[in-house]
């Protein structure tokens, strides 16, 4: 990064006839956000006028735009060469324009950055933050914590992408890679790989890239990664395995250098038959995984609240599990938390009520967060969310970006707004990517205060209030244990007796599933048999009434 920004001056001027400013103004709000001193000399600035002022004011930048004909702006770029030529000094020149008249400024050979309407605000911070320029090959980190300090407040953008066939997953990551709108590829293996990667005798061949890219080899790891390095060198990281966890884990640290790890606590597992482990055994491997990331430095999800959600559990559940998700992730020695939202979940809650849910889940993860602990961001929409009808799901994609921008995430996960009738390929990641930054575009830096509002407030606390019940019950009822929230043991028995429970949760002599909810109010709620909702407190207490439940696991 530049170093003693402050002081350091840009001048900005619209050049020759034009008097469109609003882009360079935009610019300069930037710059002086970022420490630059900003002189703006307005539109249809003569070059005679222009070179004066850079004579006398000697600013270290010099930004100069036009956006009419391409005719005039080739006899206005000649002039500027010749005086740029004439000058006691050498500033630093960048441009802003139209695309023709951008492209001709390319060509001139000597703008350090030049915008074309095509590129960002991250683009634009990344100039400013001296970490590469657009018209040089940039230097791009290949490193999550060091690409989300680039560009903050601008959130990085992830998308899942994998094709059923590796050779178009790979052509496609090298296609999204060139167009410079993905910052993290979020690599979708095929079910068989996330099972049976080092087990191929025992995978199925009319599975193969079933629902991902079918991955067999180490060398097809690394020819996904090195698909990717081109454009703008996006991140990659990968779903975790359901099986040999730790030997996968290593796998994609090696191969793609993963960049961060999600780690689901309860599912991967007999309960949602994405694996065959035993529930105990994958809560304590999962705990174990999440240790060993922590101690080589990854940033770890635990993509566990919207599980819940999915299945059509209460909000309180979701909202109990993100803070028992970030618990678990501080205790096993993680130091950056990926706390993931997915909004919209489960189908059918309003925007308002949805929000404060999410809220809910923040104020109680981030109460976490101390020196040692660090929480970033990332928010999502659902995928119920979405309209079979591409054009409608373009809609919603927006709608859903505009509430997640409320919670200025650091990493925002675009769901292709394609994925109700099939998963994207690269030209819909890349087209779903381009709406979301034209919604994030328009909404950084806004001071809107939904949170603020009577009713999203009065939900927020509510569940706060009910989630805290659930997990104080817990520690409660499970007081002989150290760190019941953090027992796998616990939290394994929690789901067995229904304390920690979903609608659609797998029904059999050991998953009770008995949990009843509706929506209400725009609301996911618990109720009992006959459609009456019920607060936590009374479902607890329902649920100790009926089965008689003792302190002790079992």
């Amino acid at each position: 990064m530049r170093k003693n920004k402050l002081g350091k001056m840009i001048l900005g001027a619209e050049i020759g006839n034009c008097v469109h400013v609003a882009g360079p103004i935009h610019f300069l709000d930037l710059a002086r956000e970022e420490g630059y001193q900003t002189i703006f000399l307005g539109g249809a600035v003569d070059i005679e006028v222009l070179f004066a002022k850079i004579e006398e004011l000697r600013p270290d930048i010099v930004a100069i735009g036009y956006r009419l004909t391409l005719r005039s702006a080739e006899a206005l770029l000649l002039e500027v060469r010749k005086r740029r030529e004439r000058l006691s000094y050498n500033p630093e020149w960048c441009f802003g324009g139209t695309k023709p008249v951008a492209d001709l400024a390319r060509r001139e050979g000597y703008f350090s950055f030049v915008s074309d309407g095509y590129d960002d605000v991250s683009d634009s911070l990344r100039y400013l933050r001296g970490m590469g320029v657009v018209e040089s090959k940039r230097v791009y980190q290949d490193n999550l914590l060091e690409r989300i300090h680039e560009i903050a407040p601008y959130p990085l953008i992830r998308h899942h992408f994998g094709r059923p066939l590796l050779e178009e997953t790979i052509q496609g990551i090298g296609k999204i890679a060139e167009a410079g709108v993905l910052d993290v590829i979020s690599l979708g293996p095929d079910q068989n790989a996330q099972q049976f990667f080092f087990h191929p005798e025992r995978m199925k061949p009319e599975f193969d890239g079933a629902g991902g890219v079918p991955i067999r080899t180490v060398d097809d790891l690394k020819a996904l990664k090195t698909a990717s390095q081109k454009g703008n060198y996006p991140l990659m990281r990968c779903y975790s395995g359901t099986e040999d966890v730790f030997d996968c884990a290593k796998l994609l640290l090696e191969t793609i250098n993963n960049a961060w790890a999600a780690v689901p606590l309860c599912w991967y597992n007999e309960m949602d038959g994405r694996g065959t482990r035993k529930l105990e055994t994958s809560l304590c491997e999962a705990q174990a995984l999440i240790r060993w990331h922590a101690q080589k430095g990854v940033p770890v999800e635990i993509n566990e609240p919207h599980h819940w959600g999915l299945r059509d559990a209460h909000d309180v559940i979701p909202v109990a599990m993100a803070y028992i998700s970030a618990l678990n992730a501080k205790h096993m020695g993680v130091k950056h938390y990926i706390a993931q939202y997915m909004f919209n979940n489960p189908q059918g809650l309003s925007f308002s009520m949805d929000f404060a849910k999410i809220l809910a889940m923040i104020e109680l993860v981030e109460s976490l967060v101390d020196k040692d602990f660090h929480v970033y961001r990332e928010t999502r929409a659902g995928l119920a969310l979405f309209n079979a009808d591409a054009n409608v799901a373009k809609g919603q994609l927006a709608a859903s970006t505009f509430m997640q921008m409320a919670v200025k995430p650091q990493i925002v996960h675009v769901v292709g707004f394609c994925e109700a009738d099939h998963a994207a390929n690269a030209d819909e990641v890349i087209e779903s990517c381009k709406i979301v930054r034209g919604v994030i575009r328009q909404t950084l830096g806004e001071k809107f205060s939904m949170e603020q509002d009577d009713r999203v407030l009065e939900r927020k606390n509510e569940l706060i209030s009910e989630a805290k019940i659930l997990l104080s019950f817990i520690e409660e009822m499970y007081s002989e244990y150290d760190n019941p929230l953090t027992n796998p043991e616990v939290l394994a028995d929690c789901i067995k007796k229904g304390f920690i429970d979903a609608v659609h949760i797998k029904k059999n002599e050991k998953f009770r599933g008995i949990l009843r909810t509706k929506l209400e109010k725009g609301m996911c709620l618990a109720c009992d048999e006959n459609g009456n909702t019920m607060t936590e407190q009374e479902r607890l207490q329902k649920l100790l009434r009926n089965h008689q439940y003792r302190c002790r696991i079992g």
